[in-house]
């Protein structure tokens, strides 16, 4: 919208926040109208369906408008704020010291420093009649999923395309080989505008609750967490297998280890170094089983996440390249992830990529469970609580720390032979933590 002082509206839309993630929820404002925001100055806080993430406006100038009050679920691509930005000058700068420059933001949470020499080879690029390739921290972006022969980075692209009448099999994608990326399509119905599709989407129905019900609406980290575990459940043909074992020798050397000085080593890193010692060995359970192209993918790293009760609900942080990683190393990112876990901060990044799971449920007072996979990955390691119980040791009776394992895995990745190998190897580590030694 343009004004007669030169000074013009710019509408900032909920941007694209990947992993798939369509929609997300007004948590807090942190802007009002009439305030003067910076370039890449963060004005709402949502939530995803991933993490509670602050959303940097990529336009600098004085706040018009907000669209949606706290506790709105908004679509990717709805309006979010306009902004009144001053006339941009000749040169490319702006009057009155508003930018009109966008700082080029496509993800929730990560500014551009470099956005504007970008945003002016976007142009350029343009020019020549090539599509550009959007960049987040600097990348280029990376394919979530093919449609058959047709390269398309996530269901979003597709959607949009759809929605648009847009035949992505027009388009020449500018991603790597060919990856027809969101800004492609944005670009294309920029260039040659076409009839939106006139079928709306279907309703979600809706009931009312009777007398002494209570109805909690499934959307968000709980409805992301809901539709996750049923996908697991029906894609992945699982099995559990479990074992006792003796864990008195492993609480010991934890004792030694946090009295000799240095920082505290907690369980659940010499757990975590247990799981990627044993992956080492079996190499089957560190992986992923890639449906369409009925192949088993087996990865070089670990990527551990760990299950982790929050007041938001269940998440699943991520230690990267844990195999890696020391016990010293391995607590402070446990310790880390668990404070952002709790503070709602966590990014899509820091929950997404896992290779392997190791669930602690014992920390709820319980020995055992029968875990759901922690889909698309192929296993998850589950620890119950440590107690003293009466166990046999060296041919005599003695009351001993004893826990409870258990491994649910893919069994299209392995058969029981090698998912038992596997928890038997972390068995014995428990029992005897030298084995790690050999390791090492």
């Amino acid at each position: 919208m343009a004004h007669a002082s030169g000074i013009h509206s710019l509408e900032f839309k909920l941007p694209d926040l990947g992993e798939g993630l369509t929609e997300a929820e007004i948590v807090r404002w942190l802007v009002e109208v009439g305030d003067l925001v910076a370039i890449d100055q963060p004005v709402v806080e949502v939530e995803t369906a991933k993490a509670m993430v602050e959303v940097p406006c990529p336009y600098g100038g004085v706040v018009t408008a907000r669209f949606g009050e706290e506790g709105t679920e908004l679509p990717v691509g709805a309006p979010l704020i306009t902004v009144a930005v001053g006339e941009r000058t000749p040169s490319g700068g702006d009057a009155e010291g508003a930018g009109t420059e966008s700082s080029g933001n496509v993800l929730v949470g990560y500014g551009t420093s470099e956005a504007p020499a970008r945003r002016r080879r976007v142009r350029q690029e343009r020019g020549t009649g090539a599509a550009p390739t959007p960049a987040v921290n600097g990348r280029a972006g990376v394919p979530e999923a093919e449609d058959g022969p047709l390269p398309v980075i996530s269901p979003l692209v597709r959607r949009l395309a759809r929605q648009n009448g847009l035949d992505l099999r027009e388009l020449t994608g500018s991603g790597p080989d060919g990856l027809i990326l969101r800004a492609d399509v944005e670009y294309a119905l920029r260039a040659a505008p076409r009839p939106a599709a006139t079928a709306a989407p279907a309703p979600r129905p809706t009931a009312t609750a009777a007398p002494g019900e209570i109805r909690t609406p499934l959307k968000g980290m709980r409805g992301a967490v809901a539709d996750k575990l049923s996908r697991s459940r029906r894609e992945i043909p699982d099995a559990t297998c479990w074992v006792d074992a003796d864990a008195t020798e492993l609480m010991r050397a934890r004792t030694a280890m946090n009295t000799a000085g240095g920082p505290k080593i907690s369980l659940l890193a010499l757990l975590a170094r247990i799981c990627t010692a044993a992956l080492a060995r079996f190499p089957e359970l560190n992986s992923t089983v890639d449906a369409q192209a009925r192949e088993v993918v087996q990865f070089g790293h670990v990527h551990l996440g760990f299950a982790a009760q929050t007041d938001r609900g269940l998440v699943v942080p991520v230690v990267r390249d844990a195999h890696a990683r020391d016990a010293e190393s391995l607590t402070a990112e446990f310790a880390r992830l668990t404070e952002a876990g709790r503070t709602g901060t966590l990014t899509p990044g820091e929950l997404t990529g896992g290779t392997f799971t190791l669930n602690n449920y014992g920390v709820f007072g319980v020995d055992g469970s029968t875990p759901i996979i922690n889909h698309p990955e192929a296993a998850m390691l589950g620890v119950g609580r440590i107690v003293p119980k009466p166990w046999v040791h060296e041919g005599e009776l003695a009351v001993r720390q004893v826990v409870q394992l258990s491994l649910t895995f893919d069994h299209r990745v392995c058969d029981g032979g090698t998912a038992g190998g596997f928890l038997r190897y972390v068995a014995d580590c428990v029992e005897q933590p030298a084995v790690l030694l050999r390791t090492l």
